[in-house]
């Protein structure tokens, strides 16, 4: 990232973030001397706008894009309430002890009926997993200074196919990140292989519910078998979190009989993103853990408010009230029939959009059944042409489908992935499905912009050799550089 900030004399200063360096450009944007008509500063920003994507063609994102009118007249009240002003907004604050009781029993927490919940909502699910990571760290510590043994080196179990905020927590608060590595055909962590890395220094085992390469469950009933299994026999006690970022608003209304929440006793903490299949609009998030026991009480501040005491665990002081409030309004508005019937109908037109892929004979779908309504996808064959220039073609028709690599150690995998959301309809599917068909034919009709060729620098003079690869060698050279052209285009932090 390159930082530009402006001297004393008005000129530009080139900072650097990282490893790169780049110039940067003259300042364009000080602030303005004089004011202006508010229609006329309305106008410029309404009119730079209008070039960006249309969030509902937006197929590469998780976020809810769409809410009834009842609920963003909901929302533009109580945009100037301060969350953390809890003396002064008590019905909110109720409000989001309610949410986090609903979830937690969604998820099958062992409470008693009268029994309040451990848990708290959160920005988004990244800050929810930094607090259910230094819950786990803190616990780990306390309980190697109680036996006399060192707490410097502490690590956390995932597959290598963890969303980025995972390696945020683990280099922001310095702890080790052990991935088990992918494979082709298998693009989610291997409880076996993950639980091979478990040492005494293990903090959790994260298992993720709904992979965002391809939308799949990882098996927590099986991981939670080997670790008890482990743990008996070292003598640990090591604990799993389940990141539900994507799939704990989906799971307990598709799958009830699916086993990955606090059914399974070394689950502790469970974080859910509200503002995917929460059906709320950025950003909400949420963390509750299986009892009190499992959130240390030094990480909690409590503030007296109304005669009562409210703990608050949050990395984050000043936030907006409006997502929690609507929030509320989604689970009092849908109830389990509503989220049921919504999860039911993405399911089914991720299954119209899937059959409509398959039936062009072009690509392999990689993604599952179970798991996100998403359709993950590559191409066959990409000797000639790639996912990439697909997903760069799409653009014309105004949708938005991402093409990435996999991860380590299946980064030769390039793919495509459509994320179905409440508002993605089947007609829509219908019309997506015409339009890849359509940029099919173009692409075909293209001159060939992926060469097969091997270059070697001999005694100053460029020698071309053609060389007979492999299908995989030649999709992993693809894959490589595209991954180099994209990473190449990112000018800033997501």
């Amino acid at each position: 990232m390159v930082l530009t900030t402006v001297a004393d004399s008005g000129e530009s200063v080139n900072c650097t973030f990282g490893s790169r360096y780049v110039r940067s450009p003259p300042p364009k944007f000080n602030l303005g001397e004089k004011s202006i008509p508010k229609d006329a500063a309305y106008q410029i920003i309404h009119d730079e706008l209008m070039l960006d994507g249309i969030p509902r063609l937006n197929l590469a994102s998780f976020v809810t894009t769409w809410m009834e009118p009842e609920c963003d007249n909901l929302i533009m009240a109580s945009l100037n309430k301060n969350y953390v002003d809890m003396d002064e907004y008590p019905v909110t604050t109720e409000l989001q002890n309610r949410c986090v009781n609903m979830i937690a029993r969604l998820f099958h927490a062992p409470i008693v009926e009268d029994e309040a919940a451990v848990g708290v909502g959160t920005v988004g699910s990244s800050e929810a997993i930094m607090l259910a990571g230094l819950a786990f760290k803190r616990k780990w510590q306390n309980k190697r200074r109680s036996q006399g043994k060192p707490c410097h080196n502490p690590n956390i179990v995932t597959g290598a196919n963890v969303q980025v905020c995972w390696e945020k927590f683990a280099r922001y608060f310095e702890v080790e990140l052990k991935e088990v590595k992918l494979s082709e055909g298998f693009y989610v962590m291997d409880p076996m292989k993950a639980v091979e890395l478990v040492d005494e220094n293990t903090i959790c085992v994260a298992a993720i519910l709904g992979s965002t390469l391809t939308g799949e469950f990882e098996d927590v009933k099986l991981l939670n078998e080997l670790l008890s299994k482990k743990n008996k026999e070292t003598g640990w006690d090591t604990p799993i979190h389940v990141d539900a970022a994507s799939g704990g608003f989906i799971a307990p209304f598709l799958y009830p009989d699916l086993e990955w929440d606090f059914r399974l006793p070394l689950v502790k903490s469970i974080n859910v993103s509200g503002h995917k299949y929460g059906l709320v609009y950025p950003g909400v998030g949420w963390v509750v853990w299986r009892s009190k026991e499992d959130l240390p009480d030094e990480l909690v501040f409590h503030i007296n408010y109304l005669g009562s005491d409210q703990p608050t665990f949050t990395l984050n002081f000043s936030k907006g009230s409006s997502q929690i409030i609507a929030q509320y309004y989604q689970f009092i508005r849908l109830g389990f029939e509503g989220y049921k019937n919504v999860m039911e109908n993405c399911k089914e037109n991720a299954r119209v959009l899937k059959e409509g892929i398959e039936k062009m004979g072009r690509f392999e779908v990689v993604s599952k059944n179970v798991g996100v309504p998403l359709v993950a996808f590559t191409l066959k064959d990409s000797t000639k042409h790639t996912v990439f220039e697909i997903s760069e073609n799409l653009r014309r028709f105004g949708w938005i489908v991402p093409a990435y690599t996999m991860p380590p150690d299946a980064q030769h995998i390039a793919v495509l992935r459509v994320v179905i959301r409440e508002d993605f309809s089947r007609s829509l599917a219908e019309r997506l499905i015409s339009d890849i068909n359509k940029v099919l034919k173009e692409v075909d009709a293209l001159p060939v912009r992926v060469a097969v060729k091997a270059a070697e620098e001999e005694d100053g003079e460029r020698i071309i050799k053609h060389v007979k690869k492999s299908d995989k060698e030649i999709e992993g050279e693809i894959a490589a550089y595209w991954k180099r052209l994209v990473d190449g285009k990112r000018t800033g932090a997501c």
